[in-house]
């Protein structure tokens, strides 16, 4: 099981609307990526379906990580696992939509990295999905925790909430 550096806890929305929290704006994310649905998004219902928002969630985290941090998938030294990731979806998404995804970072640990995510519809203010994703740098060669890169580290740093 990889170790995660402890994350602050994640608020859960219990009974009454006064304990749902506030949902983010464009202004709380300081990287966007568009990224265009594709035909095959849809589901049977007509919409996004759910389990290709988490790929909209991998896909705007590695290109900022490739492009900004250095991270090179196919022989670094470190590599970054997914220990966790969850999604509220708020309102649907479609094809033909172009999506902007915002990515901040909420903890930056030793080998640790909680990122959070908001989908919007490209130019409106309310988000249709946030949600959260955990990386776990480890090394390529024994799979175990190691320190994120400074590469990536300082990249990383740039998003800190």
């Amino acid at each position: 099981m990889l170790a995660i550096d402890t994350p602050p806890a994640v608020p859960t929305p219990s009974s009454g609307p006064a304990a749902v929290p506030a949902q983010p704006g464009r202004a709380d994310y300081p990287h966007f990526l568009a990224i265009a649905t594709r035909w095959m998004d849809n589901d049977v219902y007509g919409h996004v379906n759910n389990v290709v928002y988490y790929s909209y969630f991998d896909t705007v985290i590695n290109e900022y990580l490739i492009r900004e941090g250095g991270l090179d998938i196919h022989a670094g030294d470190a590599i970054g696992y997914c220990a966790e990731s969850q999604c509220r979806y708020l309102a649907p998404l479609a094809f033909p939509e172009t999506i902007e995804a915002g990515l901040r970072v909420a903890h930056l640990g030793k080998s640790s990295v909680r990122y959070e995510i908001a989908l919007f519809r490209q130019g409106e203010a309310a988000p249709a999905a946030v949600g959260w994703f955990v990386h776990v740098f480890v090394g390529r060669e024994g799979n175990r925790p190691t320190p994120i890169p400074p590469g990536i580290r300082a990249c990383l740093q740039r998003l800190v909430a």
